[in-house]
C-alpha cells in the first residue's frame, strides 16, 4: 500500500516523508499524539505561539539545511540570548565579558583571563574526569558554582561529580561583549511557529494522529516496503534487555493576562538549588511579540519513568552499553531504518536532526 511507513511526525520524521515524496514515493507518516511535529510543536494562545515542549532556537552553520527550512517558512532574526538569575543576581550568558564582569568587575579581557588562570591554578586539575572538574577547569570556580553547579544538579538529578565532563565541553567561552550563545551563521524562529513549518513539509502527505504503532504493530509491519522508525529504540525491541534512561521535562505554563512583558527575555535560567524549576520561558520574544498579554512557562527537570515523555538520554557508561546491544538489533534489520533522537539515543540539535534525515533519504533514493 506505500512504499515509506514512517513512526512519528517530528523533524526526522517529516524531513523523511517530504524528500521520499518529492521523489515519488508513496508515504504514510503516523504519530501518537494528537499534533504534528513532535517536540518542536507550537500552539497558539491568544496570538502568541507557545513552544510546548521548551525552548527551541534553530541555528546551524549548514547552509544547505538552513535553505532547506526556510523553503517552507520564513525565519526571523532572534538570537538566543539567555538570562541567569541566581538569587536574585542577574547575570549574561553564555560566559562573555559582561558575565565576568558582573561576576568579578574586571573590564577588559586581560582582567577576565587572568582571574580565570588563577581560579584554574588554585584547582589544579589537568585531566578532568567529571563535569564539575570540567567546568572548573574550563571556567574557574565562581562561575562554577554560581552558574553551572546547581543549574546542572537540577537538570541531570545527579551530582556535578557523577556526570560525565563532555556534557559542558561545548559551552561558549568568549572574551568578547557578546551575549549571542550559539557560534552558527544561522539562527532564528520560523515565523508563525514550528507547526507551521511542519504543516507545509506535510502538505499532500498522508498523516494518522493519536496512532500508536504498537497498538497495531503487525498491521503497520505490512502495508509498507520499508519503515522508518523515530520513536524509542529499547521499546521497539520490547524492552529485552532492559529500559535505556533519559531525563524528562514538565512544564506549568500560563497565560497572564494584562501583562505586556513578565522578564524581558524569552529564556531566564535560575542556577540556584532552592528554586525547583530550572528556567522560564517568556514565548512572546521569541517572536518579538507586542500582544497585550503574555504566556510563561517554568520547566521542570526529572527523572524519567515509563509513561513519561523522554527527552534527553542519559550518556554515562551504562546505557552507552545497553544503547549498543540495541543498536546492533536495529543493525542487522533489513525492512526497518532508525533515525532521530529517541531510535538513535543521543542528543541532536534540530539542526542536525534534519541533516541525518537528508542524508538518509538521499541514501535510499540512490539505492533503489
Amino acid at each position: 500500500m506505500y512504499d515509506f511507513f514512517i513512526v512519528g511526525s517530528g523533524l526526522f520524521g517529516a524531513t523523511m516523508a517530504y524528500t521520499l515524496k518529492n521523489r515519488g514515493y508513496k508515504c504514510l507518516v503516523i504519530d501518537k499524539r494528537s499534533h504534528i511535529g513532535g517536540n518542536v510543536y507550537t500552539e497558539n494562545m491568544n496570538g502568541i505561539n507557545v513552544h510546548k515542549y521548551g525552548a527551541h532556537i534553530f541555528h546551524t552553520n549548514n547552509k544547505r539545511v538552513w535553505d532547506f527550512v526556510n523553503s517552507f517558512v520564513e525565519f526571523n532574526r532572534y538570537t538566543n540570548s539567555p538570562i541567569a538569575n541566581y538569587k536574585g543576581r542577574l547575570f549574561n550568558l553564555p560566559f562573555n565579558m559582561n558575565t565576568f564582569y558582573q561576576m568579578w568587575g574586571v573590564t577588559t579581557p586581560e582582567e577576565a583571563a587572568t582571574k580565570i588562570e588563577h581560579q584554574r591554578n588554585e584547582f589544579g586539575v589537568e585531566n578532568p574526569q567529571n563535569l564539575e572538574e570540567q567546568a572548573i577547569s574550563l571556567i574557574g570556580k565562581d562561575i562554577y558554582h554560581t552558574l553551572i553547579k546547581d543549574y546542572t544538579e537540577k537538570q541531570w538529578g545527579r551530582k556535578c561529580t557523577e556526570l560525565p565532563a563532555f556534557i559542558i565541553q561545548r559551552l561558549p567561552v568568549r572574551f568578547t561583549f557578546d551575549n549571542n550563545y550559539f557560534n552558527d551563521t544561522y539562527q532564528g524562529i520560523p515565523i508563525g511557529g514550528y507547526t507551521k513549518m511542519v504543516e507545509r513539509m506535510l502538505e499532500s502527505i498522508e498523516v494518522r494522529l493519536n496512532t500508536d504503532y504498537f497498538e497495531n504493530r503487525k498491521y503497520f509491519d505490512s502495508i509498507a516496503d520499508k519503515i522508518i522508525y523515530t520513536s524509542e529504540i529499547d521499546r521497539y525491541f520490547d524492552y529485552c534487555y532492559g529500559h535505556l534512561e533519559y531525563r524528562t521535562v514538565s512544564f506549568e505554563t500560563n497565560l497572564l493576562e494584562g501583562v505586556s512583558n513578565y522578564q524581558g527575555n524569552a529564556v531566564v535560567n535560575y542556577t540556584d538549588a532552592e528554586t525547583p524549576y530550572t528556567r522560564i520561558i517568556e514565548h512572546k520574544h521569541f517572536e518579538f511579540g507586542q500582544q497585550p498579554d503574555t504566556v510563561i512557562s517554568q520547566e521542570y527537570s526529572k527523572e524519567w519513568r515509563p509513561g513519561d515523555e523522554p527527552y534527553y538520554p542519559v550518556n554515562d557508561d551504562h546505557n552507552g552499553k545497553l544503547y549498543a546491544k540495541y543498536k546492533a538489533l536495529a543493525d542487522a534489520q533489513t525492512k526497518v531504518l532508525f533515525g532521530g533522537r529517541l531510535a538513535e539515543y543521543k542528543y541532536y540539535d534540530m539542526h542536525q536532526v534534519i541533516e541525518k534525515a537528508l542524508v538518509l533519504a538521499e541514501k535510499i533514493i540512490n539505492t533503489h
